[in-house]
């Protein structure tokens, strides 16, 4: 198995995994797969999660302190918000376009409605009151809660990954702007720091595929009754169809006529980032496969990768973005709901500034969605009707996101002259 590119590996221990799940709960084996499949899984992505952070603040203030000078940080931060907004807007409308031609909660039974909301009540009130707290707050609360008051506090939680950065930001710009005989001995550490961090990575890596096998036996055992799937297809179908449209036509259309890469070499390069972004449903765990292969397969420079793939795994959410606006629509459609052309438009706006505000941790856009529901005037309670599949959902919208990442450090790249051609050994 050895012999395989990794990519192959994780993707053949994924369908393994999907097998050995489907017949673990046909013959009765659920308790055998949860108690002693399932924890490898887990301590899989608690690896990951475990070096998230110190992969940000090494890869940020190395790549901050390797700069010139400070214009050459705004030169790459406003190219790489400006790609970000945009892709995120074109994610939004192409669901809601998705939705509204096939129009899937009409689907959806009073009966089957009922069941839903009966079983899953208790998730949606529980995110229901996170997003109620999100809301209480004053409309400068995010711009607040991007300093922290303290940065070991923040640095213990992956969901506060936005004020990491902010830290590693600050730390790289004043280390710039110190002479350089007084900074060297703090970049030298860090150089070494960072070096270290993705040394770990590799390590990691090398357990991907039995980590992925677990995740996905344990997601097909634990899933909800097909039933219930079954009254979701429509809707899920529709996100899919905008994830795949995002995935394999926009995406694909930015990298090859923006920044002239061959196709081949990008899916080639993206492949393990995306199946370890699916199996986790978190960008924050997939950050540092998507740094590594962004780097050494697709070409681009550390310096651009280090800063644009951390700060868009916290703010660049297509596929969460694209998920929000078809659940919307849908949850209105299901409650008999004709949504304005006005108040799509409001969706549009809420769920790019929901998107920013989202954790890169699984299930975050659920919390952030019951914003997009309230902005509409969508019942909340509409909630319950999406939780029975929105884990499979999740974790297709999450390869969107890091794969919108990679394009946009690809973009980037390319406009500043900083996309190289990687070497023949790790092209492939």
């Amino acid at each position: 198995m050895r012999k395989l590119a990794l990519h192959w590996q994780i993707l053949l221990m994924m369908v393994l995994g999907v097998i050995f799940g489907a017949i673990g709960a046909y013959a009765g084996f659920k308790p055998f797969i949860t108690d002693w499949i399932k924890p490898f899984g887990s301590i899989f992505i608690n690896a990951l999660k475990l070096i998230a952070i110190p992969l940000v603040i090494g890869s940020l203030i190395k790549g901050v302190a390797d700069l010139k000078d400070i214009s050459s940080l705004s030169a790459i931060g406003f190219r790489a918000i400006g790609m970000f907004l945009f892709t995120t807007v074109i994610a939004i409308t192409i669901g809601l376009v998705i939705v509204n031609v096939v129009r899937p909660g009409f689907l959806i039974s009073e009966t089957t409605r009922q069941e839903l909301v009966s079983a899953y009540s208790e998730q949606a009130s529980g995110k229901i009151a996170m997003a109620e707290k999100q809301k209480a707050a004053g409309p400068l609360q995010p711009l607040v809660d991007l300093v922290p008051d303290n940065f070991f506090k923040s640095a213990t939680e992956n969901s506060n990954m936005l004020q990491v950065i902010v830290f590693a930001l600050f730390f790289g710009v004043a280390l710039v702007m110190v002479p350089k005989e007084k900074a060297q001995p703090v970049k030298d550490f860090f150089d070494g720091f960072n070096e270290v961090v993705l040394k770990m990575v590799d390590i990691i890596m090398l357990f991907a595929p039995y980590g992925v096998f677990a995740l996905l036996a344990a997601l097909v055992v634990e899933s909800p009754s097909i039933d219930l799937f079954k009254a979701l297809i429509g809707y899920a179908l529709c996100v899919l169809l905008g994830i795949a449209i995002l995935l394999f036509v926009f995406y694909p259309l930015l990298v090859r006529f923006i920044a002239g890469m061959n196709l081949k070499q990008f899916f080639s390069g993206m492949a393990p980032t995306q199946m370890i972004a699916f199996s986790s449903s978190s960008s924050a765990a997939a950050l540092p496969v998507n740094l590594e292969r962004t780097v050494e397969k697709l070409g681009v420079d550390e310096e651009v990768a280090s800063f644009v793939l951390p700060v868009g795994a916290t703010v660049n959410m297509d596929g969460t973005s694209l998920y929000q606006a078809v659940a919307a629509v849908f949850i209105a459609q299901a409650f008999g709901m004709d949504l304005s052309l006005q108040t799509q438009l409001g969706i549009i706006l809420t769920a790019t500034l929901a998107s920013i505000g989202a954790a890169p941790v699984p299930g975050a856009g659920m919390v952030m969605l019951v914003i997009v529901l309230a902005q509409a005037g969508i019942p909340e309670a509409g909630l319950a009707l999406i939780l029975a599949i929105d884990r499979p959902l999740d974790m297709c919208r999450t390869v969107a996101n890091v794969t919108s990442d990679a394009t946009v450090a690809t973009i980037v790249a390319k406009w500043l002259g900083k996309l190289k051609t990687p070497h023949p050994h790790t092209a492939g």
